[in-house]
């Protein structure tokens, strides 16, 4: 919901902050007072072209922002994430506009491109009247809008899944194939490669074993003497382990005699004396590590030459030697096994297809119910908002070229129109924003709004402007009565001319003009009968005219 638009030096207006509420706004005024404006600044905060025209005349700068309040599901959340800009409960956008015409755009306080900006305005309002290429106008968005209101979600997540899952599948064949055709090109140097690498039977660790085993030869001689020397300390005659058991043994005669303290002392001697068996056999096995299987220097210098000259060849390292010998092991098993791994792999394809397909298929019947039940509703509002000459129709066309076929199914949809249903010539349809001039326009896609107002996401603001160009009376009342269903369930503005429809709004906004400068003010109660009147009578209101918009009022 748009909470605040705090607006300053842009054209006629000095400084302006409004404070906004749920339901129907109304905004009315004379021609000339700056209604226009309200929507221009709005437009330039949500990320619309920034024009030099829009800086009041005698400032350096025009600045905008739009606070908005943002419910945890509001798509506009996964925008910011990807852009990595936190926010709350609040958003915030900010234009400012240079007289030179430099712009910058700020989201939350942080700076963003003026594209960005434009994505997330788009997102949060949608204006009938300046953003002509968003929401229903642009076909790209006809399809999602119609399986909201079909309830497709759930077909289309399978329709996605299955339409991902064919294509991951087509890739492997794609990659199958051209792996088979450069293996079979390449047939006799993977044999060579096959053949050289099981010769060698590389091991994994094998080179480190090597390094290792070659040090120990380079230094035998002086490890046997250390280690010998080390035993003899150890467990010689005079070594170590058989003076403290002999210490022990004295020790152990004598405790009666010494008293206190000669248990914890034996005690310590034997811990000891375990200490020096368990250090000699750590020794044995360090002594035992010195045979390196009867290999001599010379076949281990040999080994490490081979395996490292085996792994430049193949341009890895010694341990990925095993790892290539799969490698070729898997090509040559792939050409002689190609017919049926890639026969496997095209019934795969075939598979998924068909079973997307179905998918596919199923979805495209449910709109097409679903798109003759929505013209029918929407047909049925179009007369009472004096559209009655007109046509609506969903276009649901099947893409008959697989390149055209997508996660959302193979079907084309688009929202036609054909305002001249009465001609001796038939109905010709085309684009809303095509055929339909702004009044039409804004009452066609209030039509749509309201009847699709169930199957949209809450939290939408919507913005109508010209919206009763050319109508009045009951036409008027039709056009308020639909605009104050819609604000049912979304934030709606609209600013009119026309005293049936701001009779309609919960808050009405009256702009005016007073010694050059644009003025809103809030209306209520007296006040607010009074312009209603004005709107019904002119500038001379009589006491009809208020007796009218009283009326209006009550029935509002």
């Amino acid at each position: 919901m748009l909470n605040a638009l705090h607006i300053k030096n842009v054209v006629l207006i000095e400084h302006l902050s409004l404070s906004f509420s749920d339901g129907l706004s109304a905004l009315t005024g004379e021609t000339g007072a700056g209604k226009s404006i309200l929507l221009d600044s709005l437009g330039l905060a949500l990320g619309a072209r920034a024009e030099t025209s829009l800086v009041r005349r005698g400032s350096d700068q025009a600045s905008v922002s739009a606070e908005f309040d943002l419910p945890p599901s509001h798509p506009v959340r996964a925008l910011l994430e990807e852009q990595g800009i936190s926010v709350g409960d609040e958003l915030i956008l900010r234009r400012t506009l240079a007289a030179d015409g430099r712009s910058r755009a700020f989201i939350n306080d942080e700076n963003v491109s003026a594209g960005f900006l434009k994505t997330v305005g788009e997102t949060l309002v949608d204006i009938h009247g300046q953003f002509e290429t968003y929401g229903l106008l642009n076909p790209a968005t006809h399809r999602i809008v119609l399986d909201q209101y079909a309830g497709n979600h759930d077909l289309v997540s399978k329709t996605s899944a299955a339409f991902r899952q064919w294509k991951d599948e087509e890739g492997a064949l794609l990659a199958a194939r051209a792996e088979a055709e450069l293996a079979l090109r390449d047939e006799e140097y993977v044999r060579a490669c096959c053949e050289e690498l099981e010769s060698l039977a590389p091991a994994e660790g094998e080179e480190t074993e090597l390094v290792e085993k070659k040090k120990k030869i380079q230094h035998v001689d002086a490890l046997r003497e250390c280690f010998s020397f080390i035993a003899e300390a150890l467990g010689g005659e005079a070594g170590a382990d058989m003076q403290i058991g002999q210490a022990c043994r004295i020790l152990s005669r004598n405790l009666d005699k010494i008293g206190d303290g000669a248990q914890e002392l034996l005690e310590t001697m034997t811990q000891a004396s375990e200490t020096i068996q368990e250090a000699h056999r750590q020794l044995d096995r360090l002594v035992h590590s010195l045979d390196v299987g009867g290999l001599d220097l010379e076949s281990i210098e040999d080994r490490l030459y081979a395996l490292r000259a085996c792994a430049r060849k193949h341009h890895c390292a010694v341990d990925e030697l095993s790892q290539r010998l799969d490698e070729f092991r898997g090509k040559l098993d792939l050409v002689d096994r190609q017919d049926d791994v890639l026969e496997k792999l095209e019934r795969k394809v075939r598979e998924s297809k068909e079973k997307y397909r179905l998918c596919a298929e199923e979805l495209h019947k449910k709109r097409k119910v679903a798109a003759q039940q929505l013209d029918k509703i929407v047909n049925s509002e179009l007369k009472p908002l004096k559209l009655g000459k007109s046509v609506f129709e969903t276009s649901v066309e099947l893409c008959h070229s697989e390149n055209a076929w997508g996660v959302q199914g193979f079907d084309d949809v688009r929202f036609l129109v054909a305002t001249n249903a009465s001609s001796d010539l038939g109905p010709v349809f085309g684009p809303l924003n095509k055929i339909a001039s702004g009044g039409e326009m804004a009452r066609f896609m209030l039509a749509l709004k309201v009847v699709l107002a169930d199957s949209m996401p809450g939290s939408g603001v919507f913005v109508f402007d010209e919206i009763d160009t050319g109508i009045g009376g009951a036409t008027a009342s039709a056009v308020g009565e639909r605009l104050a269903k819609l604000a049912e369930k979304h934030q709606v503005m609209v600013v009119t001319h026309s005293p049936q429809v701001a009779a309609q709004a919960r808050h009405h906004w009256m702009v005016s003009k007073t010694g050059g400068v644009t003025e809103v003010i809030s209306l209520e109660g007296k006040t607010r009968q009074e312009e209603i009147a004005r709107m019904l009578s002119g500038a001379e209101i009589t006491g009809e005219a208020r007796a009218a918009a009283a009326r209006l009022m009550d029935t509002g």
